[in-house]
């Protein structure tokens, strides 16, 4: 053999190992992303009370239709928290966390409750005359509002105004209520020193804005950096682009950022409808956009005690329940859902649907299920 035709067999010999030494060299690495999921869940019986004492297996859990396990569970009763974290393994599906496994969860929950009341107003004699009278049981709310507690008060005619930022002042909140915010406009207003909703609210961006669904967007960015569940009591009558042809209601396309932005910000929006009627075209908004972010929706026409009793006790106790997704940064489009199971010592409990948010995940929907 010629030394041209050695060298050529030689350097192809090289080329075809290469690769084979080139992948022993360089071991396989796979990278799994895992993103904790939070779920604020209020969980309450017929009668409207809260369902206390639930841990890990009374919830289930599914993430793109799979099922993990529930890592935590922690119970925040009245701005209070006093409940049991148990952490769950997210490769295990279906089965029961240990008690060796206890500890308590990474996420906390600041000290008290935030919650924005926000009210649609309007003159038309079936809106003001029902939002009058939310005005007055409004009482009860406010009453359980405790020093570690936050309130803000919003009002939304032609554009977004602010009364008070965060504040736990509850005689300063109640005497808008009841004496300026119907028939006035809010005064200046200064950013809280703790837990602020000012501070992050644009005003050029408030003065400008004549839809109330980018006031919803507005409020959701807003209240997204500060930590912990949130909960926005809605007194309205509705939202949305109204079709003649149904009688009824269709969402914009700014309804989609709205909804986005409170579910980022596990705010949780509790809607009363203030007409005095049976049904009106635009409830439609207001039943959307509490279902989708954990809330719930009542109109306040026949039994208004009631409607408000609901809310004070969905606003006064809270579960935040915690799991693990792998590859959920990858998975933009993830969707979740969770249900609640009972023993039968719980008998027939109703479950408001829970809201599950991450930063992590962009779009999610939640179920939770009569036993």
């Amino acid at each position: 053999m010629s030394t041209i035709g050695v060298r050529a067999v030689v350097t192809f010999a090289l080329l075809a190992w290469s690769p084979v030494l080139a992948a022993a060299q360089a071991p396989f690495v796979e990278r799994v992303d895992v993103s904790r999921v939070l779920i604020d869940a209020r969980v309450l019986d017929d009668h409207g009370k809260a369902v206390p004492d639930l841990g890990p297996e009374d919830f289930i859990v599914n993430i793109d239709g799979k099922r993990v396990r529930v890592e935590s569970v922690e119970w925040i009763e009245g701005g209070e928290r006093d409940a049991e974290d148990v952490v769950a393994d997210p490769d295990d599906e279906g089965s029961q966390t240990s008690e060796g496994s206890q500890t308590r969860a990474a996420t906390r929950q600041s000290d008290g409750r935030l919650i924005v009341v926000l009210v649609q107003k309007d003159l038309e004699p079936k809106r003001v005359t029902g939002l009058m009278v939310m005005l007055k049981l409004i009482e009860p709310l406010l009453q359980q509002i405790r020093p570690a507690d936050r309130v803000a008060l919003l009002s939304f005619d032609s554009r977004l105004r602010v009364w008070t930022d965060f504040t736990n002042d509850v005689e300063h909140v109640r005497s808008f209520l009841q004496k300026d915010l119907l028939m006035r406009f809010p005064p200046p207003v200064i950013a809280s020193e703790g837990p602020s909703l000012l501070a992050r609210l644009d005003i050029d961006a408030r003065a400008r804005t004549a839809d109330f669904e980018k006031s919803l967007q507005m409020i959701g960015e807003a209240l997204e950096p500060l930590p912990g569940a949130k909960s926005v009591v809605l007194l309205g009558y509705g939202f949305g682009r109204f079709d003649p042809s149904t009688w009824g209601a269709t969402m914009t396309p700014a309804y989609d950022d709205a909804r986005m932005a409170l579910q980022q910000a596990r705010a949780s929006v509790f809607s009363l409808n203030i007409t005095q009627a049976n049904f009106n075209s635009l409830q439609a908004g207001l039943q959307n956009v509490s279902a989708a972010t954990g809330g719930f929706y009542a109109s306040t026409y026949e039994f208004p005690v009631l409607a408000m009793q609901r809310v004070v006790q969905a606003c006064r106790d809270t579960m935040c329940c915690s799991s693990r997704s792998r590859g959920a940064r990858a998975r933009r489009r993830s969707r979740a859902s969770t249900a609640s199971r009972f023993g039968s010592r719980r008998g027939m409990a109703a479950c408001s649907p829970g809201v599950v948010t991450s930063t992590e995940l962009s779009t999610l929907t939640v179920r939770m299920c009569r036993p």
